[in-house]
């Protein structure tokens, strides 16, 4: 009965009448079957092939989306040939059906639902998954068949807490369970929680290298609301599997960008805190900008940023590079559209340039742009790779697929997706006071022992990162972050030369 409330619920307004044909799999008058309403689930899942069908892959075909079906569970196997569609559970072929003819989208809807109850039948996580569990695995399951980016949005209205009201929070609620760990219960709209991807149900199993079994009731009370800005990585347990997923608190009022001003003797230095590339990031750079006309230099922080408003992106690396090319997009395997900012600089004060793992999308090629431009040093770690831009599609239900369909390419044409932009100064390596005095102090003494990684195109870019590893602490990589960039932004040899090396 749980079951079939849910999915009554989650199709409420999805009732497209399975018209009758050879070969149907439901019918009307046998609505639930296995506590599953088939008629409606079938009739959302048409929905979901039929508004894919409308979204530019760039060569690729959506069919193949139901053989993603078999990531449920190791044991299953779905092959869809030209012909037939066949689910195999170990050594046993459990489901064989004819394959749905081109666009027959109400077809491919049944097939799905029938091999979500044959998956059901053998596997008891699966039968034993809670409603929004069960239904948001298949759906990610069909939209990783043809993005593995992509995501499945339940309903901003169920699922995210509507509350423009945050201050100084990563944007979770939720609880302790038996074990310890943490479990979401609610994620505010538009908080570092939401813009990370995390939703209601999973568990957070560690924070900045620790486990949250060992952390006290306090401690991890401060991590999630405190009043101090900072970084937290967290690991996730989700119906998908572990995830991994970096997010920020805001120092005041939880913003798109979050600026502070460092005084010192020569006009003082704007730490730029980027957490999503919009048009409000652009506004709230451009006034601290135009504030603060005579600093001494810029720490853009990248570290958490991500965007896929690729003209937000023109505007905000725009205020640094003026009128000149930040990227291009790819959103079929032959057209290009080339991004270029239409205003001139505000500022032309030395910028460092602070990325990391979790720098994604458009942000990407914001800290790619600096680099080319021989307009900002790179430091950190290698950023995710992750340079696409998203195609968001509404559906009946309520919910929204998010599909990262547009590829992002650097202005000069080099693919940042699945590469990444590598930094110059590699933060991973420099973890004590020590290292970071005999750091500065052979580049003083001119040996960088550096490679500009970006311009080879031949690079091993595993290699790369293995050699450069994510800071497990984001505590860790907050510290090293300002304190090296003040550094480099206050000895103007040091930044030269790193800033010539990259160009």
């Amino acid at each position: 009965m749980k079951l079939t409330r849910f999915f009554c619920g989650m199709f409420l307004g999805v009732f497209v009448t399975v018209v009758a044909h050879a070969g149907n799999l439901f019918f009307d008058d046998e609505p639930i079957q296995d506590g599953i309403n088939v008629i409606q689930m079938t009739n959302g899942f048409a929905d979901i092939y039929e508004k894919l069908d409308g979204v530019k892959w760039g060569g690729k075909s959506i069919n193949v989306a139901i053989e993603s079906l078999e990531n449920l569970n190791t044991h299953a196997h779905i092959a869809a040939t030209d012909e037939r569609v066949v689910l195999v559970w170990g050594d046993s072929i459990v489901a064989n059906y004819p394959r749905p003819a081109a666009r027959d989208w109400n077809a491919f809807g049944e097939i799905t639902t029938a091999l979500v109850l044959k998956l059901r039948e053998r596997d008891p996580n699966l039968r034993a998954a809670s409603d929004s569990e069960i239904y948001r695995a298949v759906v990610d399951g069909l939209m990783r068949g043809i993005d593995e980016n992509g995501r499945y949005v339940f309903s901003t209205d169920a699922s995210v807490t509507d509350d423009g009201r945050i201050l100084t929070s990563v944007g979770i609620e939720g609880a302790r369970d038996e074990r310890g760990n943490f479990r979401v219960l609610g994620v505010y709209k538009g908080s570092p929680a939401d813009n990370a991807g995390i939703l209601a149900g999973d568990l957070i199993g560690e924070i900045n290298g620790t486990l949250v079994s060992d952390l006290s009731d306090s401690v991890l009370a401060s991590m999630m609301s405190g009043f101090n800005s900072g970084t937290l990585k967290m690991t996730l347990m989700t119906p998908g599997g572990t995830r991994r997923v970096v997010v920020r608190r805001a120092t005041i009022v939880l913003a798109d960008t979050d600026v502070v001003f460092l005084d010192d003797d020569n006009g003082g230095i704007l730490e730029i805190v980027v957490n999503h590339v919009s048009d409000s990031a652009v506004s709230i750079v451009s006034e601290a900008l135009l504030k603060h006309q005579n600093l001494s230099g810029v720490i853009l922080d990248l570290r958490a940023a991500f965007g896929d408003d690729e003209r937000a992106a023109a505007k905000l690396a725009g205020l640094f590079i003026g009128s000149k090319p930040i990227m291009r997009i790819v959103e079929t395997a032959g057209e290009e559209l080339e991004i270029v900012p239409a205003g001139a600089a505000l500022t032309n004060a030395p910028v460092v340039v602070v990325v990391s793992n979790m720098t994604r999308g458009t942000a990407e090629a914001i800290a790619n742009a600096f680099y080319e431009n021989g307009r900002g040093v790179l430091i950190g770690t290698p950023t995710a790779g992750n340079a696409r831009i998203a195609s968001r599609v509404n559906l009946k239900n309520g919910g929204m697929l998010e599909l990262l369909n547009k590829s992002i390419k650097t202005a000069t044409g080099r693919m940042i997706d699945g590469r990444g932009v590598f930094p110059l100064v590699c933060l991973s390596n420099i973890r004590t006071s020590g290292q970071q005095s005999a750091f500065f102090l052979n580049v003083a003494n001119h040996d960088f022992r550096s490679h500009d990684f970006n311009a080879d195109k031949e690079v091993d870019v595993e290699s790369i990162r293995r050699g450069c590893p994510t800071i497990t602490s984001g505590e860790d990589e907050d510290m090293l972050s300002r304190s090296v960039a003040v550094q480099l932004l206050t000895d103007s040899k040091i930044y030269s030369r790193l800033l010539n090396l990259g160009n």
